[in-house]
């Protein structure tokens, strides 16, 4: 008998989404917004079910991506953020904190909650990937946000046993 692959599929029809954007770095962050709104759209989602919300910056994002989590209102919650690395720690605690918070939410939620947070040490390096040379990594966590959501709910079918025959 073969094994059983479960994986979602690339199909937004009829989920809603959350996507929770900082506005700090804003001419990067506004890129990789239009790059998740892009494939949400060409995917299926009807424009009335996606909601951004804009948070100061990516330190922000776990307090709301938390709130947005307990509502239960959304089949995924998608990060969208950039921090570029300065000449102090301040990229580390930043860098880190947003990403164990957003980490943390998934976890504990249970609500598919994508990375889409550029944390690069060049503005070179984050350009490249809000739509020049590497992509578009909003495009990218909202595909995976798609395709988690899509999973999740395969999950979450109840499971069918086989019948059994009577004796």
């Amino acid at each position: 008998m073969g094994s059983l692959t479960l994986e979602g599929h690339l199909d937004a029809k009829g989920l809603k989404f959350a996507i929770v954007a900082g506005r700090f770095n804003s001419f990067i962050t506004d890129k990789l917004l239009s790059g998740a709104l892009d494939v949400l759209t060409r995917s299926g989602c009807a424009a009335e079910a996606i909601e951004v919300v804009r948070v100061p910056g990516s330190w922000e994002l776990p307090v709301v991506v938390a709130e947005l989590a307990r509502q239960k209102r959304y089949d995924a919650i998608i990060c969208l953020g950039c921090v570029i690395r300065g000449e102090t720690p301040h990229f580390d605690y930043v860098a880190g904190e947003a990403a164990g918070g957003i980490a943390r939410v998934a976890a504990e939620s249970g609500v598919p909650v994508s990375f889409g947070v550029l944390t690069t040490n060049t503005l070179e390096q984050a350009v490249d990937r809000a739509g020049a040379k590497s992509g578009n990594k909003g495009a990218d966590a909202a595909m995976a946000a798609i395709e988690m959501a899509n999973l999740m709910k395969t999950l979450r079918k109840p499971i069918r046993s086989p019948q059994r025959g009577k004796r």
